[in-house]
């Protein structure tokens, strides 16, 4: 890696070399061979059966609880379009997914932060505004190494936040696009094991086959499947059933277990480079969490940063920075920096720090500017 070229702390997207491209050019010609006629014909909204029928046995669902989509982003803004009415409001982490802020908005949404803390969000604050007589009709999370935080929600927060969608009658939508890329550790409950009627799951295979391919699914409650797959038919007829036959037979064929041991073993010495990086470059300078998977470390600064500098500044350095105010639904975010690490290597990342660090460094010698 030359010493001038710019590192990119933008996208969390999967490397190339994470792609099973022989794998899946081999499933695409067995579906075309064997359901040729059924995955290149308009079909049903919900998405392709044998694919449907495999998520709802992982999840205990009924496959008609399952509909699956073109990436589950475009499913989170049909469920918004279903359930928000203007000026309605809708809680997220704060921060949280910038593009599930930007979906809830457009939906119409007055959308609420929630602030995050290392275990998950503020459940005391979340009570406090429901007792204050705030009512959201949906409350969007990433439990699992949260985008952009990379912090995974506690157990207790997963059953206390579940008994209160139950309790105040708002749907818990969780998001686990990066559920399965633990690299140590165990798995903790969903919300969805707590409260099912009053969650809906939603997940992708972007980031665990490709993100081209474009599946992503949802597991609803049942009086919310039916409408919003009939909202899917009316919106697009139905999402590709060629590319969730092929992520289905790349399943059938038993590829899809030892293929999530080979990305952990591709990401975990990144997300060792990063936490080492940070350690060494930026140990008095910020604070961040120490995620055991995922795609991203979150990370603040100390001291007061203005996020128009932040940026101009690390462009100079040979860093791209991704704005980190689109994150915060209520403000802020100034000296908040995403980082993901799984598309860059040990060497990029180990460098791309070193440039942080001195970018930071600078910024608390000569203040904002």
């Amino acid at each position: 890696m030359a010493n001038g070229s710019v590192i990119p702390f933008t996208r969390g997207v999967p490397p190339a070399e994470s792609f099973p491209k022989a794998k899946l050019a081999e499933c695409a010609t067995t579906v075309l061979m064997e359901h040729g006629d059924e995955v290149l014909q308009y079909a049903p909204a919900r998405g392709f059966r044998p694919l449907r029928a495999h998520i709802a046995a992982e999840t205990g669902a009924h496959e008609d609880q399952v509909v699956v989509g073109q990436g589950s982003l475009q499913l989170l803004d049909l469920l918004a379009r279903m359930l928000v009415r203007p000026g309605a409001v809708a809680y997220t982490e704060e921060p949280s997914y910038d593009r599930a802020i930007t979906v809830l908005r457009r939906a119409g949404a007055q959308v609420v932060g929630i602030p995050l803390r290392d275990d998950g969000p503020d459940v005391e604050a979340l009570e406090e505004q429901l007792r204050g007589g705030e009512r959201p009709v949906l409350f969007y999370l990433v439990p699992d190494f949260q985008n952009p935080s990379g912090s995974v929600m506690a157990a207790a927060k997963r059953q206390r936040v579940a008994e209160l969608a139950r309790e105040y009658g708002f749907w818990a939508v969780e998001d686990l696009p990066y559920r399965r890329l633990r690299y140590r550790g165990a798995d903790l409950p969903t919300l969805r094991d707590f409260a099912p009627e009053r969650v809906v799951q939603m997940s992708s295979y972007s980031k665990l086959v490709s993100p081209g391919l474009r599946v992503g699914y949802a597991v609803l409650p049942p009086d919310l499947a039916e409408p919003l797959a009939k909202m899917a038919e009316d919106t697009y007829i139905n999402a590709s059933y060629l590319n969730q036959a092929i992520v289905y037979e790349f399943i059938r064929r038993g590829w899809l277990e030892p293929h999530l041991e080979y990305l952990k073993a591709l990401y975990r010495p990144r997300l060792e480079a990063m936490l080492a990086a940070l350690e060494e470059h930026l140990g008095d300078r910020a604070t961040w969490h120490r995620p055991d998977g995922g795609f991203f470390v979150g990370l603040y600064l100390n001291g007061s940063v203005r996020a128009e500098d932040l940026l101009r500044r690390a462009q100079e350095a040979g860093l791209r920075l991704t704005d980190g105010r689109g994150f915060f639904a209520n403000g802020g975010g100034d000296g908040f920096v995403r980082l993901p690490f799984c598309a860059l290597t040990p060497e990029e990342i180990r460098e791309g720090i070193r440039r942080l660090g001195m970018v930071a460094h600078k910024m608390s010698v000569s203040g904002p500017e």
